[in-house]
């Protein structure tokens, strides 16, 4: 039986705003530095007040701990692509019925499940990251020294939209290895085998005689990588359902992670995707079916694929030659960009200014941008007009 206690972090826009009119991010009232970027600004401020949230999420958990009401404590932290169903899986392994709404910054959820007739009860918290990679630097708060023992990372790409897939999960996992080596550092003093502890329990999961284990590399805490709208996935041609199924196998497979394809409208994969967060959450039984088929949902735990089952990257004797990749996840990149090549997108992380992005439109904000660009704009010009008379005074010297 599952009893769960949720509550949400959404950041504060009119304190936002009054930060920013005070300048509380660093920047001096009566200097000409502009203001940073709207971007960098909202996220400092979120992850600020992330920390906030933190303790107290913190503390209610001491407070049960302190009855004597807690067991064990297990975390998952959900990130991925906007849209992607990341909401729609937390709802759903709560049974919760009701519209997902949209993942404003970082939300917190604990569930608690008893043991037997134990009065202690485990706890599972469940982080999800909004914002797409937007704020991935809000990773800081959920993978944290006190909780990276205990903590597994969800990836959510949407399968819909395969010109997204490689992007976003190549940025999520780059910025949680990042987060994940800063903490491993901070914990070095006090806690110095503290990597070779994770590295061996990496290599459990996945096994330590797999015969790919030169060319793998496991993730540091359990890694899931979950393919979302697989309703919508399956109206694809066999040939590009195929593409994207092997390049996610080859991915997860050499993280070490487990794949699962997920789509809210089939209740079979939601029971799939209850049981793997439980097993990550409550140490429940591990589902250790294989599906590898490319006509049906994938579903491949840890360390039960291989390289000889997935194959070789889809590229053409032509693109072999051709191509030059330093290793075999450039390679297989350079072949799923020949099927899905890389677009454009919205996401403030990569487009080139996301502040002038029309989509994230804050007017009071944008307004004291404007101000501050004319600002640096007047004191770029009077440099330029000084430098240009430096250099006459120069010339004049020399003549």
């Amino acid at each position: 039986m599952l009893t769960f206690s949720v509550t949400g972090f959404v950041p504060d826009l009119f304190s936002l705003s009054l930060a920013l009119s005070e300048n509380k991010f660093g920047t001096s009232s009566h200097s000409n530095r502009p203001v940073p970027d709207k971007v960098r600004i909202i996220s400092e401020y979120v992850k600020r007040t992330g920390k906030i949230f933190m303790g107290c999420c913190n503390t209610g958990i001491k407070f049960l701990k302190a009855e004597g009401a807690t067991g064990e404590e297990s975390s998952v932290f959900i990130v991925g692509a906007k849209n992607s169903g990341k909401t729609s899986i937390v709802l759903r392994f709560l049974d919760r019925d009701e519209a997902p709404k949209p993942t404003v910054a970082l939300e917190y959820t604990f569930g608690r499940r008893a043991k037997g007739h134990n009065i202690a009860k485990d706890v599972g918290h469940i982080w999800e990251l909004g914002g797409g990679t937007w704020l991935s630097k809000l990773m800081d708060v959920p993978l944290n020294p006190s909780s990276l023992s205990h903590t597994a990372v969800a990836i959510v790409i949407d399968l819909s939209k395969p010109k997204e897939i490689w992007y976003n999960l190549e940025t999520l996992l780059n910025s949680a290895k990042s987060r994940l080596n800063t903490v491993i550092e901070e914990l070095k003093s006090e806690d110095p085998g503290v990597k070779d502890r994770l590295t061996k329990q990496a290599w459990e999961r996945v096994g330590a005689d797999h015969p790919d284990k030169n060319l793998m590399n496991p993730f540091l805490v359990p890694l899931i990588i979950i393919g979302g709208k697989y309703d919508l996935f399956q109206e694809f041609g066999s040939e590009e359902r195929k593409v994207i199924c092997k390049t996610l196998r080859f991915l997860a497979h050499t993280h070490g992670a487990t794949l699962q394809f997920f789509s809210i409208k089939q209740e079979t994969l939601v029971t799939k995707m209850k049981g793997l967060l439980s097993h990550n959450l409550f140490g429940t039984t591990a589902n250790k079916t294989l599906q590898t088929d490319h006509n049906k949902p994938i579903m491949v735990p840890a360390g039960l694929d291989s390289l000889q089952q997935i194959g070789s990257p889809p590229l053409s004797e032509k693109d072999i030659g051709r191509i030059s990749a330093k290793n075999p996840i450039e390679l297989w990149k350079h072949a799923f960009a020949g099927f899905f090549p890389p677009e454009s997108t919205s996401n403030p992380a990569i487009v080139d200014d996301p502040s002038k992005d029309p989509q994230y439109s804050e007017p009071n904000i944008d307004s004291l941008r404007s101000q501050k660009d004319e600002e640096l704009e007047r004191y770029r010009r009077l440099l330029m007009d000084k430098l240009k008379l430096t250099d006459c005074d120069s010339e004049g010297q020399y003549e």
